[in-house]
């Protein structure tokens, strides 16, 4: 929760402290349901009770909150119960062991130059990485970046940054390539919970026909469809309510937020104008506080811009967003995403309200870069 003790199981009475016009705003964005689950435990079960969740209390009556996005229609279910223990500092050393330890195996991306195909356009080079072509591709130019290092969580400021350079470069080549091909998408899955194939260290992009991937493309229908029922930007009112509520900071142009309604653990979403300098050193200062002051190793990242040239939808006013999930404990054997994820909606342990303190904290003390 924050500091002033506010968590996500108290929205219903942080709403109420809103001016009246935030209020408003809120209950055009979201909706707010309130459940309270009960059950009696036998009492040789208190015991367990008291230790897992601190007093039998806690577990007789539980709050749950549901919140959804009336945009969007994302929907996620908090229970202050579900919360998971944090992993501890000492728990990531022993992945990155293990990800050293693959490395002894060996794996194709070590000799990529060997090991990995070309695109038809050939390789891009970065200051740090290089290009492949995804050999099983799912989109006609589907491409990976090879970071130098085997171990994904050894990344800097300057590699970040040059990663997403080298993605931005590829993209523009594959356009290049074919001009109907404008679609960019890239995305890191880090360490094999969040789906990595290979525990090297490597990022995908892909540049796709048509249209947008569809969740992508529904987000962009639901931000068109906003503008034209209320005259105002939907990113500029999701960004103001998540301010209004302490879940929003804005640092070198790019706006951060610790996401309302998460897809999974410890969300954050990115909206910036373009991919700037700037807005490439949020996205490193995003996965520095993950890794530094969450001791986050597995997560998912998501980087969407608008098209890379003319296209038939309206794209007027959609921001380079870029969106980043924790995928839970690497010492878990029990996935994160069930039934429930994947038909309903998203139930979620971790608190916005905790995750945004964590980040406001982390971002303040790093000093800001003029943005080239």
């Amino acid at each position: 929760m924050s500091v002033d003790g506010t968590g996500i199981a108290d929205l219903d009475l942080l709403l109420d402290s809103l001016p009246e016009g935030e209020k408003q705003l809120f209950h055009r964005l979201f909706r707010v349901n309130i459940a309270v689950g009960e059950l009696n435990p036998p009492a040789e079960m208190n015991p367990w009770i008291e230790q897992q969740f601190g007093s039998v209390a806690a577990v007789r009556s539980q709050k749950i909150i549901r919140v959804t996005n009336r945009v969007t229609l994302e929907e996620t279910l908090f229970n202050r119960l579900r919360a998971s223990r944090p992993i501890e500092y000492s728990q990531r050393l022993a992945v990155e062991a293990q990800v050293i330890d693959v490395h002894i195996a060996g794996d194709p991306l070590d000799t990529p130059l060997a090991s990995t195909p070309e695109d038809v356009f050939g390789r891009v080079y970065g200051k740090y990485c290089l290009t492949a072509s995804n050999i099983a591709k799912y989109d006609g130019f589907h491409g990976i970046i090879i970071f130098p290092e085997h171990n994904p969580l050894n990344f800097t400021r300057e590699r970040i940054i040059d990663y997403l350079d080298t993605g931005w470069k590829w993209a523009q080549q594959a356009h290049a390539q074919d001009p109907a091909a404008k679609y960019y998408f890239f995305l890191w899955n880090c360490l094999k919970r969040a789906g990595a194939s290979l525990a090297h260290g490597h990022a995908q992009v892909t540049l796709s026909r048509d249209s947008h991937y569809a969740k992508i493309e529904a987000l962009r229908q639901a931000s068109v469809d906003y503008r034209q029922k209320h005259g105002a930007g939907y990113f500029d009112d999701i960004y103001r309510i998540h301010d209004a509520l302490g879940l929003g900071m804005e640092k070198g142009g790019v706006r951060v937020m610790a996401y309302l309604t998460p897809t999974k653990e410890k969300e954050i979403v990115l909206m910036g104008k373009k991919l700037d300098r700037s807005f490439k050193e949020r996205v490193f200062e995003v996965l520095a506080c993950y890794r530094d002051r969450m001791f986050v190793t597995n997560f998912n990242l998501a980087l969407v811009t608008p098209p890379l040239d003319d296209a038939k939808e309206d794209w007027s006013g959609h921001p380079v967003v870029a969106r980043v999930v924790d995928r839970g404990d690497p010492t878990s054997t029990s996935c994160d995403i069930g039934t429930m994820e994947l038909y309903a909606a998203s139930v979620v342990s971790s608190d916005p309200f905790r995750v945004a303190q964590v980040l406001k904290e982390s971002l303040q003390s790093v000093v800001p870069t003029v943005a080239a």
